[in-house]
């Protein structure tokens, strides 16, 4: 197939709320050469006719429902960019995001993943609490990646673009991510080439209660949110081993994990303090003051063991 500058692939499912926006702001933007394609994952809500409304304009997939991984490799399948930008249906873009993107990856051949900050917003669309992620990475990630379980300030699907030959070094993402298929972009890509961030917020992620994002998790979002990073995990070290690449991740270097843990079972003194401890060396987090008060806070307000842990179990 002729290459193209940029591929825009845009996933969906039971969003035909909100993903003619999602369109609409790839549509709008003033980057030549770009295709865009929706993969349409099994909605049964009106994306349909959503979708069909823009004839010609945009490439349309429907398959049967499989989860964010199969219809993101559906779409690249599918796909003849050089450059492959991914926007989740429920976000869109700011005006200048494929040309910042764009002209990122051909200042520097080297890179395999470029993003930036994206601005969320509540379900109508307006503003809500600071531009993610905080802190941005570039350069050479798989060092700190590999002291940290693969945890950095990475950032969600819609902020993230990565080069074709990277793609198909790592080969499709694994379908067991249904969900936060983002965790394999920014846990593989980085022991494939360096990484740009870009400081500006091009973008907007829609906060709702289908979020994986949340303020304040319960429980039952605590052990998903476990479960899931040391599937992923497992699957890094997975692809790594597969590719003869030296570094292994432990998940005891995990220090989301180890909080989400201490949180569900609550902690002693002895362990309140060792956890704000490796907190100020986490590597996850290279931002020293950032990190600091991150790590007193959240040992701070973990709660004793033996007392109500005040979390919540969602209604059966």
């Amino acid at each position: 197939m002729e290459r193209l500058a940029v591929s825009v692939l845009i996933n969906n499912h039971n969003y035909g709320r909100f993903v003619g926006r999602a369109i609409d702001s790839a549509l709008s933007q003033q980057t030549p050469d770009v295709e865009i394609i929706v993969v349409d994952d099994g909605s049964s809500d009106q994306s349909r006719s959503v979708l069909e409304a823009y004839g010609n304009r945009v490439k349309v997939l429907f398959q049967e429902n499989r989860g964010q991984a199969a219809a993101v490799n559906a779409a690249v399948r599918s796909s003849r960019g050089d450059i492959l930008c991914f926007l989740d249906a429920d976000d869109w873009w700011a005006p200048d995001k494929l040309s910042a993107t764009a002209s990122a990856f051909h200042a520097n051949p080297q890179l395999s993943l470029v993003y930036h900050r994206l601005q969320p917003v509540l379900s109508d669309g307006s503003p809500t609490l600071k531009p993610i992620p905080r802190t941005l990475c570039s350069g050479d990630l798989s060092l700190r990646l590999t002291k940290s379980a693969g945890w950095w300030p990475f950032p969600m699907t819609s902020a993230i673009a990565v080069r074709r030959r990277a793609w198909d070094a790592a080969g499709n993402i694994p379908e067991q991510f249904r969900i936060s298929a983002d965790a394999w972009l920014t846990g593989i890509y980085p022991f494939l080439g360096d990484v740009a961030a870009l400081p500006d917020s091009l973008g907007f992620y829609r906060i709702h209660n289908n979020n994986w994002y949340r303020p304040i998790d319960d429980a039952a979002m605590l052990r998903k949110r476990m479960a899931h990073w040391q599937a992923t995990v497992e699957a890094t070290n997975r692809f790594l081993s597969a590719n003869d690449l030296p570094a292994r991740l432990r998940l005891t270097d995990h220090y989301p994990y180890r909080i989400a843990s201490a949180r569900l079972d609550g902690v002693n003194m002895r362990t309140r303090l060792r956890l704000a401890v490796e907190g100020f060396f986490f590597a996850g987090e290279p931002n020293l003051p950032r990190r600091m008060r991150d790590a007193l806070r959240t040992a701070h307000d973990l709660p004793r063991r033996g007392r109500d842990l005040g979390l919540s179990e969602p209604a059966k």
